[in-house]
Order: C-alpha cells, then sequence, then structure tokens
C-alpha cells in the first residue's frame, strides 16, 4: 500500500507540474505602470540608438579651427509621459494608426 500511495503522489506532483498556472489579471495602476515602463525603455532605447549617431564639425572660422559637437537631448519626464500616452491611447482606443 506504501508502493501505491508513493506512486499517486508522483503522479500528483508530475500533473500539477504539468498544469498551468493562474495568475490574476492586473488592476489599472498596474497596467498604467507596465505601459509607462515600457514607454521608459522606448524612449531610452531610442536616444541610445540616436547616441551612436552624433554629428561633429570642423569649421575654418579666419584663423582658428572651430569644432561643434551636436549631442541627441536626453530625455526627460515629459518625453516619457508623452511616449506613454501614445502607448495609452493604442491600448485602449485600437488601432490608433489611422488618427493624425
Amino acid at each position: 500500500m506504501n508502493d501505491m500511495t508513493k506512486q499517486f503522489e508522483q503522479f500528483a506532483e508530475m500533473m500539477k507540474a504539468a498544469m498551468p498556472t493562474v495568475k490574476p489579471n492586473k488592476n489599472g495602476y498596474e497596467l498604467r505602470t507596465k505601459v509607462l515602463e515600457f514607454a521608459q525603455n522606448q524612449i531610452w532605447q531610442d536616444y541610445q540608438a540616436k547616441w551612436g549617431q552624433f554629428e561633429t564639425s570642423v569649421k575654418k572660422e579666419g584663423d582658428e579651427i572651430v569644432t561643434s559637437v551636436t549631442m541627441p537631448d536626453v530625455p526627460g519626464a515629459d518625453a516619457v509621459l508623452e511616449t506613454a500616452n501614445k502607448f495609452y491611447e493604442f491600448v485602449s482606443n485600437g488601432s490608433g494608426l489611422n488618427k493624425k
């Protein structure tokens, strides 16, 4: 009987591992936090991509050589919130791709 109990326990463990896990739905605050996190990651990825494309120029002005370097602007909270609003609008209102 002990051997049979052990087999049932092994079967139960095997079935438990095969069953999907149930996760509760996120509330509105959690969803907005995820959208904000996604927007922040997207903004910083864009910034890092632009970082490799900075512009350097060398000019001669009179007797001097002037070197200028143009770097991308560091995104702030406003840029992150604007992007988050775009993502949130996309999720809330369907595709939103046809709007201008």
